[in-house]
């Protein structure tokens, strides 16, 4: 069993705790962000739909690399924890030296990334394809990592920003890891019927060695699509925050703070992208995990 001590940092989404010597308790809030800013309101259950889904990656993902899980259990969270709503949104992990980019593993067209082709034909400097539409599966899903801000927003780097950053060879391994585990994580979503069009992970050394850490393939951190509904040449509906991201770029806020309150509407259908996320993914319903994590 864990103590929760100081709390060490704050971030958008994530609340990080001091848990002894080489331990921290990492802690999904239901805050949720777009266009790199957090908004005033929360989407329920949304930190445990984080943390249930990481779980679920960090296992299936385990012979690829390490990773900084140590326990998800409500009993090693500490006394005081269903009172501090920690059960299914709380980890006990590994402390790690973070390694200061965002990795990110693109298996189709979208997003910034889309936006940089249509300037450029490249994306991060990796040339494309003429002719691709938005939205259309890549011949090989690449590597486009960007910095790690801890303010403001992530910036794209090339592979000789990449190299000339962290050095070739850490370069070359995180390229190596990302597309590996995408590879993994897009192969079981889509038997589930969802498309992981995109993600990023981060990744630390534990023990001098590489280990993916923080959250894996979460609606957060990814673009789900539903495979059903796919077709390309225009945006996707999806399970993710884009459904937020929308409806602030029809609100008329220019993504400069502060950020307007979501209406209930679309907190509930946010919440219920999230869930239907898990569900789909994991193959259970979300109230089981809550139940299993002893929720009330």
């Amino acid at each position: 069993m864990t103590t929760m001590g100081d709390l060490r940092a704050t971030g958008k989404v994530r609340d990080i705790y001091d848990a002894g010597e080489d331990r921290l308790l990492m802690v999904a809030s239901d805050r949720i962000s777009a266009f790199d800013v957090v908004l005033p309101t929360p989407i329920p259950d949304k930190g445990r739909v984080l943390t249930g889904l990481s779980l679920f990656w960090f296992e299936r993902t385990a012979d690829l690399v390490a990773n900084h899980l140590l326990s998800a259990d409500p009993a090693d969270l500490g006394e005081g924890a269903a009172e501090a709503d920690l059960p299914g949104r709380a980890m006990l992990v590994r402390r790690a030296e973070v390694i200061p980019v965002e990795c990110v593993a693109r298996g189709y067209i979208t997003g910034s990334g889309w936006s940089q082709y249509r300037k450029e034909q490249a994306v991060c400097g990796i040339p494309l394809p003429a002719g691709l539409v938005e939205s259309e599966r890549l011949p090989e899903p690449i590597f486009t990592p960007t910095t790690k801000a801890n303010e403001g927003h992530d910036l794209p780097l090339t592979p000789a920003e990449t190299e000339e950053l962290i050095g070739t060879g850490l370069a070359q391994r995180l390229r190596e890891l990302t597309l590996s585990i995408y590879e993994r994580a897009a192969e079981v979503a889509r038997e589930r019927g969802i498309i992981l069009a995109d993600t990023k992970f981060e990744f630390g050394f534990i023990d001098g060695e590489i280990a993916l850490i923080d959250e894996v393939c979460t609606p957060d951190s990814s673009r789900f699509w539903p495979l059903d509904r796919y077709e390309a040449g225009h945006g996707q509906p999806s399970f993710d925050k884009q459904y937020v991201r929308d409806w602030l770029d029809t609100s008329g806020w220019d993504h400069e703070p502060p950020p307007p309150e979501l209406p209930e509407d679309v907190v509930a259908a946010t919440a219920d992208r999230y869930r239907e996320a898990y569900e789909r993914i994991v193959g259970e319903p979300f109230e089981a995990y809550r139940t299993r994590m002893g929720v009330t």
